[in-house]
């Protein structure tokens, strides 16, 4: 996935007052165009100043007047200032502008972009804030930046409807940031978990409490498993069998119809739900059906699990929610399949989780899978070495890798760095690396970037992975690529191989080949199926020391039905069947509201395969950095806890430069409570022992897989040494000779 910068929109009602005033310290020269058009210039256009448009229609909002940008012949044309040295490097702005758009258009995207000439002089583009505009109303647009280096040149911009069509400026506010006060934890002292909140789950009151969300109908039929949801039963234990009941949606006339309730009064804000069900649908199905189950909030759409029913056999969902803001309405339906087909739900069940209970479970798991027994076993000719010699035993270092996004704009701040490095022992660049990067324009190169972040990563000791090497998905693919004809592409695909796997060879440990392919097919569908095998093939012989992964998203998440444990698993053994050397599997990771045992669901049939599972690109996302640091807790203790994982890569830790509201660090380097979660976690996952040697001159401890320090200390002697901890199933043997 692409990088991501923090952005928002809100429609104005009222006159923007509070954002400038006296006192303020907003950085932009005459932001609300009183002194005219001074300071202010036309960017690819021209920029005129009015006191009304559109016959009077258009007025200023809260000053004497307002400036457009005209003559618009590229989307990137617009109303410009140039900032350079009014803004301060690591250092977070808030940026608000007041806009509309006039012309062609009656709705565009507008954004808000700052251009920087950092002292190497290379071009970098920070997109700041961008929403939908309309030529309606006046809306406002919010975003905050943060420059890590030192801008010899700075420019913010206002950009992006079609040619033709104007941008309306009334003013732009650009100052520092203010500190948001730290997140409150959420109260869930009286929160009785695992209990269904869904009346008449099973059905032994009719349908009393269900009503149909549209104009189907509802029945009780009888014919359902009795047994619970293999996932619920994770996280609620033995529970009495189901009814064997379940209800008979028919008369379909649209998708989204089916059983539904009201559970407004029945949430908790920022307590984190589970969802499990069984469904199936009718004999009139025409091809694989989707079903889900889905939570109207007010005007907003949940997707609480899903799952692709590709025959009458009973499906289980298995899926999660939670709620942020208070609604006034929550309806649960279950919805999804084709119009006229028949759908079945059995044992709905929506209940709160208890994640406390989930991590004891875990850290005993974790016991297991990442710990070993070893025996420090002391000999030594002393006669005066007594055998209750003092045993001291240090962890350095957990040998399972924990690894970060980073890009080359984040090293030029040194908290930054010093961050990473001390944190973090693997590293993934977050798009310093794929192909629209290192050749924007047909046999133009630009590595100067990736060799930078290489460079950084290698003088810490810390091993990167390769992301990627194409990408599927059609919309990230170069206008220059698309253009190609057959045998061209062919021949751009062989350089792109060639040119980044010689150049690279033996520096990345792992490559992601052809990133998201479960959610696009640009190269098979230009060159057919076996494109895919011989891009593995090719990156394999180029680079035989590499691990060749898939890489995709939602395939843990269970509310995706291009992305199931079950259709990456196919992808993955007809690469196999075609001689790729498929090497690991990537789960991306990028998780709202995670439930350890939908999570855990995905790993156990994947793990089937025998390959290393990666989280890849993990993150989180919550407005509130407890519910934040509790979901990466949830994260992070499953896969660490489960045998098929061998590392966990975050998608970034700072804000800014990662996605809204999933930073472990604030934007000016405070760790936040998710922060503070991390690396609680990292110092768990490190053993120290101590203690005596016994009478067979041995000393027993059990731990993490790792490197340790050994100190032995006697009466007359002092001695230590550096060993390693790694998997297995036997007691590691560490013998000393004194």
């Amino acid at each position: 996935m692409a990088d991501r910068h923090s952005s928002s929109a809100y429609t104005i009602e009222e006159a923007n007052t509070r954002c400038i005033g006296d006192g303020d310290e907003n950085i932009i020269l005459n932001p609300q165009f009183d002194d005219g058009l001074n300071n202010w210039s036309g960017r690819g256009c021209k920029i005129a100043l009015h006191d009304s448009m559109g016959d009077g229609k258009i007025l200023p909002l809260s000053g004497k007047s307002f400036a457009s940008a005209t003559e618009r012949t590229q989307n990137w044309n617009g109303i410009q200032q140039e900032i350079t040295g009014r803004v301060q490097r690591k250092l977070a702005y808030e940026v608000t502008a007041v806009v509309r758009i006039f012309g062609n258009a009656a709705t565009a995207d507008v954004r808000v972009t700052l251009w920087v000439q950092p002292a190497n002089g290379r071009e970098q583009y920070i997109g700041i804030a961008k929403s939908q505009v309309t030529d309606k109303d006046w809306m406002q647009l919010q975003g905050k930046f943060l420059l890590n280096g030192v801008a010899s040149k700075a420019v913010i911009f206002i950009e992006g409807p079609p040619a033709g069509t104007d941008i309306l400026l009334d003013s732009l506010v650009v100052k520092h940031a203010e500190k948001l006060p730290p997140s409150t934890p959420p109260d869930f002292e009286n929160v009785v978990y695992g209990v269904n909140i869904i009346d008449n789950s099973n059905l032994s009151d009719g349908l009393n409490g269900w009503f149909p969300f549209g104009s189907c109908t509802l029945n009780i039929a009888n014919g359902s498993p009795h047994v619970f949801p293999p996932m619920a039963k994770d996280s609620l234990g033995p529970q009495e069998p189901l009814s064997g009941r379940y209800i008979l949606v028919t008369n379909r006339t649209q998708t989204w119809m089916g059983p539904a309730q009201t559970i407004t009064d029945k949430l908790e804000l920022y307590l984190t739900y589970q969802v499990s069900a069984w469904v199936r649908v009718g004999s009139q199905r025409n091809g694989p059906q989707d079903i889900s189950v889905a939570l109207g909030i007010d005007s907003n759409w949940v997707n609480g699990g899903q799952v692709k029913a590709y025959d009458d056999r009973w499906y289980e969902i298995g899926g999660s929610f939670r709620i942020e803001k208070k609604p006034s309405r929550v309806i649960v339906y279950v919805q999804g399949p084709s119009s006229g087909v028949d759908l079945m739900v059995a044992g709905l069940q929506i209940f709160p989780v208890d994640r406390k209970a989930r991590f004891k479970h875990l850290k005993k798991q974790t016991e297991v899978v990442r710990k070993r027994d070893v025996v420090v076993k002391v000999s030594g000719s002393d006669t005066d070495i007594p055998w209750g010699a003092f045993v001291k035993v240090k962890q350095i270092q957990n040998s399972f890798p924990l690894g970060s996004c980073i890009n080359r704009t984040n090293i030029d701040n040194e908290d930054f760095v010093d961050f990473f490095v001390k944190n973090f022992n693997w590293a993934v660049f977050g798009n310093e690396l794929k192909w629209y990067w290192t050749e924007p324009q047909q046999g133009k190169f630009n590595y100067t970037d990736a060799d930078e972040l290489l460079d950084l990563c290698e003088k810490n000791g810390i091993e990167a992975r390769g992301h990627c090497i194409f990408w599927a998905v059609d919309s990230v693919v170069q206008s220059w690529i698309k253009s190609l004809n057959k045998n061209d592409l062919m021949t751009a695909i062989q350089n792109r191989l060639n040119g980044l796997l010689t150049r690279y060879k033996g520096k990345f440990r792992h490559y992601d080949v052809n990133n998201e392919m479960l959610h696009g097919s640009f190269y098979q569908d230009r060159l057919g199926k076996d494109i895919r095998a011989y891009m593995f093939k090719t990156a394999n012989q180029l680079d035989p020391s590499a691990t060749l992964f898939v890489n995709d998203y939602n395939v843990e998440r269970g509310n995706d039905t291009r992305a199931s444990p079950e259709m990456y698993i196919e992808q993955i053994l007809g690469l196999q069947d075609q001689g790729a050397p498929v090497g690991g599997i990537g789960l991306q990771g990028h998780i709202d509201y995670p439930v350890g045992p939908v999570v855990c669901s995905a790993l156990d049939k994947l793990g089937v395969l025998g390959l290393p599972i990666w989280f890849t690109e993990l993150d989180v996302s919550s407005d509130n950095e407890y519910v934040r640091a509790d979901d990466l807790e949830v994260m992070l203790r499953e896969a660490y806890a489960h045998p098929a994982v061998e590392g966990i890569m975050l998608w970034g830790f700072w804000e800014l430069f990662m996605r809204n509201n999933g930073h472990l660090v604030n934007a000016e380097g405070d760790v936040n409570e998710a922060g503070r979660r991390y690396l609680a976690l990292k110092q768990e996952w490190i053993s120290h022992s101590q203690g005596h040697i016994d009478g067979q001159g041995e000393f027993k401890f059990r731990g993490f897989h790792g490197t340790y320090t050994v100190e032995i200390i006697t009466l007359t002697k002092k001695f230590s040494q550096t060993f390693t901890v790694d998997k297995g199933d036997s007691s590691l043997v560490l013998n000393i000779n004194l």
